[in-house]
């Protein structure tokens, strides 16, 4: 008989385990700072190893500011921040998961101002959604990024046209454990979901038709 955990036990090993990962985290945020120094004492100048590192150091933080909400069940941060800068860091780092694709991107962002959010969790957010948008491309395919601030809100748009979404499971794609992928959890977009209401913003599912699947983030701008 399996001896069942209490939820002593269950916090401790939850600790036990975030602190194991936060320490192979910090050997490869380590290794990327020296990969820079050693760059730098070299003269060597690449701005696409560059910009690699800054995207490797930033979903380093994400994934440790992940495992400290595990650990302390934290709400998280807010601070404010450029809402055009947030979208184009989110943009740069989604660029990783196109593999063996031919994805061409599309960015356009109107203008700017400062939002209110747990900069970590946000861009998490706009990542899976972009993420899930390349994975819904097979082989060829555009990926669109289109934000504006509209009538005190930051309004951005993640389309994709790949693959649509069937529309008998549309509604359902924001409940937790529920996913159209073979290989899915179906937690992805609920906790986008739950972490963006969080913030204050809004996320939902704009459309998914043959020729374009797009989701809407709505979230206030700070005056």
């Amino acid at each position: 008989m399996t001896e069942q955990l209490t939820t002593d036990d269950l916090n401790k090993q939850i600790r036990c385990v975030s602190h194991e990962i936060r320490n192979h985290l910090s050997i490869c945020d380590m290794y990327t700072q020296i990969i820079k120094k050693n760059m730098e004492k070299s003269n060597i100048e690449n701005p696409a190893i560059d910009n690699a590192i800054e995207c490797i150091q930033k979903s380093l933080q994400i994934i440790g500011a992940n495992l400290f909400d595990l650990k302390s069940l934290n709400t998280g941060k807010m601070q404010i921040f450029d809402f055009k800068n947030t979208i184009a860091k989110s943009a740069e780092l989604s660029k990783a998961y196109v593999i063996d694709k031919n994805i061409d991107f599309d960015i356009f962002i109107k203008n700017t101002e400062n939002i209110l959010i747990d900069e970590n969790r946000f861009i998490a957010c706009l990542v899976n959604l972009i993420k899930n948008g390349i994975e819904a491309i097979e082989i060829k395919g555009k990926i669109e990024i289109y934000a504006e601030i509209k009538d005190n809100f930051g309004i951005i748009k993640i389309s994709n046209n790949g693959k649509p979404i069937p529309k008998e499971k549309q509604n359902d794609i924001f409940s937790y454990g529920y996913t159209t992928k073979k290989n899915g959890c179906g937690l992805g977009l609920a906790i986008c979901k739950k972490y963006l209401e969080a913030q204050n913003a809004e996320l939902k599912l704009a459309k998914s038709t043959k020729t374009q699947t797009q989701f809407e983030i709505k979230i206030p701008i700070i005056n």
